[in-house]
């Protein structure tokens, strides 16, 4: 077999038919473009405000390249599709910015189906849930500054949030099922680390089963990363780490900038690969005490994985040792990788497409602010095009 290559565009777009990858090639050609995204952005925010039909183009294009589908059960033909070629399934019910206790009820319950889900379904290796999905906004943020004191029905609120984040873990526990906490803006993750470190000391003593999310693109996160490390040792507790670039680098720094306080993110891309790329050596060297997923579209970073797994004798399926890429992009990466017999899952999101908007909305923007991903996503599918020819 030749060595792994992200190169190989025969390999990346074995799942895809012609017109199927037309369809890709020009759904990321039209994101490719930042003024046309920005215009479609407040295009379709009109369109949905009035109630306009047009559900079935969103649900049709976009929707179903970065989509699973609107239930579970709509998700499970790509469930299959994916596990044809080894690549499994994080299911994730992708509905935010809600603020009434039903929602968050309903967000919990919905999670919850999705640990019962992965417990029959060996190709659905973690499941994920947003703090924000399950709690106001405003009331993680007042926690997260601490100098501020909760009223009466804060306090309300903060008990039902830890009621519901208890449960969901509690239900991952009891089923032996992996779920991630995701991370989310700087101004609400000292709230979020905070719980997902409580959930871990109580449900992480045989391994690793809640997972907290760590944002490289912040500067202080390495730091944070070995003192979690520390914590887990002095706790007995494994350590669930996913690790990630990050996804509000550009909220955060016009914050930063409109308050007048120093910026969390890196001073530049080179410094968050950096960062990226010493964490991985970090959690490798600690491999018998840390289990994670590295969630990136960055080639770099994933062959530097494959080759600290060979160098620290770490076979290619271990279990403590994950890849991650979005579904609808970086097939080079994922299906090349799982080829080579590495762990890899794709995140699925699914939802209503009105409640998975916001989502789909922070994937256009990402894909024009992020430098070349794009263009390397389009060049890619254009050398299969010719490949195929």
């Amino acid at each position: 077999m030749k060595p792994l290559s992200f190169e190989n565009t025969e390999i990346a777009f074995q799942s895809k038919t012609r017109k199927e990858l037309n369809k890709s090639y020009w759904i990321f050609k039209l994101i490719s473009n930042n003024s046309i995204v920005k215009i479609s952005i407040k295009l379709l925010r009109i369109a949905f405000f009035l109630k306009l039909p047009i559900k079935s183009i969103i649900k049709h294009t976009i929707f179903k390249q970065f989509c699973g589908g609107e239930s579970i059960e709509n998700c499970n033909d790509r469930i299959k599709s994916l596990a044809k070629y080894n690549i499994g399934t994080i299911l994730d019910y992708s509905v935010e910015g809600k603020s009434r206790d039903e929602d968050f009820d309903r967000v919990t319950n919905e999670t919850i189906r999705t640990i019962l889900k992965a417990k029959v379904n060996e190709n659905i290796p973690f499941t994920v849930f947003k703090i924000s999905g399950i709690a106001p906004i405003k009331l993680l943020e007042k926690v997260n500054n601490s100098k501020n004191e909760l009223n009466e029905h804060e306090k309300l609120q903060l008990k039902k949030l830890n009621e519901r984040v208890n449960n969901i873990c509690k239900t991952a526990h009891k089923n032996n099922v992996r779920i991630f906490i995701d991370a989310e803006e700087s101004w609400i993750q000292n709230t979020i680390d905070n719980i997902a470190i409580n959930m871990m000391r109580k449900f992480n003593h045989e391994k690793a089963i809640v997972f907290n999310t760590l944002q490289m693109y912040r500067w202080d996160r390495l730091a944070y990363l070995k003192q979690c490390y520390a914590d887990s040792e002095n706790g007995k507790y494994y350590l669930g780490l996913k690790i990630v670039r990050g996804a509000y680098m550009e909220k955060e720094r016009e914050r930063a900038e409109k308050k007048g306080y120093l910026s969390p993110i890196q001073k530049d891309k080179l410094s968050c690969d950096k960062d990226y790329n010493l964490a991985l050596h970090f959690c490798i060297k600690h491999i018998n005490k840390i289990t994670f997923c590295a969630g990136t579209h960055n080639e770099e970073s994933s062959m530097l994985l494959t080759k600290l797994m060979s160098q620290y004798n770490i076979d290619s399926d271990d279990k403590r040792v994950y890849f991650s890429q979005l579904l609808g992009m970086s097939e080079h990466i994922s299906y090349n990788l799982s080829k080579f017999k590495f762990n890899v899952a794709k995140y699925m999101p699914y939802g209503e497409v009105i409640d998975v908007i916001p989502y789909l909305i922070r994937r256009a923007e990402e894909n024009t602010s992020i430098t070349g991903q794009t263009g390397r996503e389009l060049g890619l599918i254009e050398k299969e095009k010719k490949r195929r020819n």
